[in-house]
C-alpha cells in the first residue's frame, strides 16, 4: 500500500472557545488575524507585539481584539491553546516554538514549517460547507488559486441542500449505522443528477 505523502490530519477548531496568541504586529500578523476572522469572525484571541501597523490596529479595534504592546516574554503564554509566531525576528519566533512545546501547545511559526505543529490552509466557506486545503506547506500560492477555483465554482445554493439534508436526517429513525446507510445513498444519487446535468 502507498504512503500518502500528505500526512496531515484536518480538523476544524472552535476558536471561538479557545485561547489563540498572535505574535507579531507587521504585515504577517495582519495576513495570519485577517485569515482567522475570516473563517472564525468570533475567535478569541490576543495580539502581541512591540509595534502594530495601522492595518492590524484598524482590524483589530474592529473586532475587538486585545493588543498587547510589549516585546515577547514566555508568560504571555499562560493558558493558551494555539500560538502562532508573526515576528520578523527569527530568534524570537523560535523561542515561541521552543516556550509553547514545553508547555504542550500547538504552534505555527510563519513560513518555517519546520516548527510548526499545524500549517493555516486554504480555506473555502459556502454558507454551512467548509473546505479545507492542504499543500503539505509545500505550496501556499498553488492553495490559494485552488481556494479561488473552488469559491467560483461551487454553486451557491449548497447550502439550502445542506440544510434540507440536515432536516431530513432528524426525521430518520433507527441506528446510526441505519441512518449512515441512507444518507449515503441520497448523497451519492444528487451528487450523480449533478454530475448529470453538468
Amino acid at each position: 500500500m502507498a504512503v500518502d505523502k500528505n500526512q496531515l490530519y484536518p480538523i476544524f477548531l472552535k476558536l471561538s472557545q479557545l485561547n489563540v496568541l498572535i505574535v507579531g504586529g507587521g504585515y504577517v500578523g495582519f495576513e495570519k488575524l485577517s485569515f482567522m476572522l475570516k473563517s472564525s469572525p468570533e475567535a478569541r484571541v490576543t495580539l502581541l507585539s512591540k509595534e502594530f501597523s495601522e492595518s492590524v490596529k484598524q482590524l483589530a479595534e474592529a473586532h475587538q481584539i486585545p493588543m498587547i504592546q510589549r516585546a515577547y516574554t514566555s508568560n504571555i503564554l499562560h493558558k493558551k491553546h494555539l500560538v502562532i509566531a508573526a515576528t520578523d525576528d527569527v530568534s524570537v519566533n523560535k523561542q515561541i516554538y521552543h516556550d509553547a512545546k514545553a508547555r504542550n501547545i500547538l504552534v505555527n511559526v510563519a513560513d518555517t514549517p519546520a516548527y510548526c505543529d499545524f500549517y493555516l490552509g486554504g480555506v473555502v466557506t459556502k454558507g454551512n460547507l467548509k473546505l479545507a486545503i492542504s499543500t503539505n506547506g509545500k505550496s501556499p500560492t498553488f492553495t490559494k488559486r485552488l481556494r479561488q477555483f473552488f469559491e467560483e465554482t461551487l454553486p451557491e445554493d449548497l447550502d439550502d441542500l445542506i440544510e434540507n439534508l440536515h432536516q431530513y436526517r432528524a426525521t430518520l429513525q433507527g441506528e446510526l449505522s441505519e441512518k449512515t446507510e441512507i444518507l449515503n445513498k441520497h448523497t451519492a444519487l444528487l451528487i450523480k443528477e449533478n454530475h448529470d446535468q453538468n
